[in-house]
């Protein structure tokens, strides 16, 4: 469990970022377009990526994933992620998923 020592926005950002450690990297991106693909039964989001480099991830995304796309989707279209994985692996590393304001 994490403490915060404040409120709003900056203490959760600062619990978060003590708790993943200093090897861990923000990442932003845009939501370009998502879909739910009923004949298949699975659900897919593109992102563009700010440092370069698009994702399209279909299937294999969790509830709490989905919701956190489509809040992104329907507000700013912007989300962060937060990882620890090199080179092009944090794309892919949903772990620490973040809608952005």
């Amino acid at each position: 469990m994490t403490q915060l020592s404040g409120s709003g926005p900056e203490a959760l950002e600062t619990a978060q970022a003590e708790r993943a450690g200093a090897k861990f990297v923000w990442h932003f991106g845009r939501i370009t377009r998502m879909g739910n693909y009923e004949i298949t039964g699975t659900r897919g989001v593109t992102i563009l990526w700010d440092e370069g480099g698009a994702t399209s991830l279909r299937g294999q995304i969790s509830e709490e994933q989905w919701e956190i796309f489509t809040l992104a989707f329907m507000t700013t279209g912007r989300i962060a992620v937060v990882s620890d994985y090199e080179h092009d692996g944090w794309m892919y590393d949903y772990r620490l998923l973040e809608a952005v304001r």
